[in-house]
């Protein structure tokens, strides 16, 4: 298997690729209609050029995100538990994973009775002409993959789209009871990118944006300060994740060392984006049961 993956394995799609980039499977797509997404009205990006859809190995990506929104998917009335979870997908803070890493876990939190909220943040400028835009991530992720094997990648959230990330928690909270959700178990779950911005959202712990549960999906590892008042933490990450596998444990340990309770899920294989459903034939497909324990241990499965 090459070193890098397609357009750079920040998003959960582990498709190997040669370092020249030839062959990956990127169509444009027109944008989705996105009913009942709400703008954040946290700001825009100066020289974004306009949004973009794509399918990426056929699945619906972002990029060029300058507005902010935040799409619920609520559960069937019934079934609803009043807990609730903000998700934010990855892409490396230039694109995003729209469908296998927010609207599919979306729909399946929904299932077990959370009310689920999509976050579009915001993302890094990348250039207009998909040619030009698949040249530019391929560098950003081949520099990551680098940086990964070395012992692991730098990878940093732009302010602007943490601010996206507060703005969310917050929103979910001052509209709990339009949602029917308790704005005291309002969970935060992220993948690579999007779990990297929930570590940072946790440590700066602003006044209604912590999360009252975290789970993070192969975020990096590296270790970081934790407030006082860190919520329960969830990690699932692969043993041979390109990125971050390398790393070592700092983040649970930073919670273990803080006495925050922690749970680490690390699976043989998988590599870096394994997904939703993790990667065929291998021990990370059970992660998200995993979660589903452990979201009920902490009452998110009941009213």
């Amino acid at each position: 298997m090459s070193r890098i993956r397609i357009l750079g394995a920040l998003i959960a799609l582990a498709t190997p690729m040669s370092a020249s980039g030839q062959g990956i499977p990127v169509e444009s797509m027109a944008t989705p209609a996105q009913s009942g997404a709400i703008p954040l009205g946290t700001g825009g990006v100066p020289g974004m050029p306009p949004e973009s859809w794509f399918t990426l190995t056929g699945r619906p990506t972002v990029r060029n995100v300058s507005t902010a929104t935040l799409l619920p998917v609520l559960p069937a009335k019934g079934k609803a538990t009043g807990a609730a979870v903000v998700i934010a997908p990855g892409g490396g803070f230039v694109m995003e994973s729209m469908e296998a890493e927010a609207m599919k876990p979306a729909r399946w939190f929904a299932d077990h009775g959370i009310a689920a909220f999509v976050l579009k943040y915001r993302l890094d400028p990348t250039p207009a002409p998909m040619d030009a835009f698949k040249q530019a991530a391929l560098a950003r992720f081949a520099a990551a993959a680098v940086a990964g094997a070395k012992g692991g990648a730098d990878i940093r959230a732009p302010a602007p789209a943490l601010v996206d990330a507060q703005a969310a928690m917050r929103l979910v909270r001052a509209r709990a009871a339009q949602w029917g959700v308790d704005p005291k178990r309002v969970a935060y779950v992220g993948f690579s990118a999007g779990a990297i911005m929930g570590v940072d959202l946790v440590k700066t712990a602003a006044p209604g944006t912590m999360p009252d549960l975290f789970a993070a999906i192969y975020p990096s590892m590296a270790p970081t300060t934790v407030a006082p008042a860190a919520p329960p933490l969830f990690v699932a990450v692969a043993s041979d994740d390109e990125l971050f596998g390398k790393q070592g444990y700092g983040l649970p340990d930073s919670w273990r060392r803080a006495g925050r309770p922690v749970e680490l899920h690390v699976y043989e294989h998988g590599g870096h984006g394994f997904g939703f459903d993790g990667k065929s034939g291998t021990t990370s497909s059970g992660w998200t049961q995993a979660l589903l324990t452990w979201l009920g241990t902490h009452g998110w499965l009941t009213t």
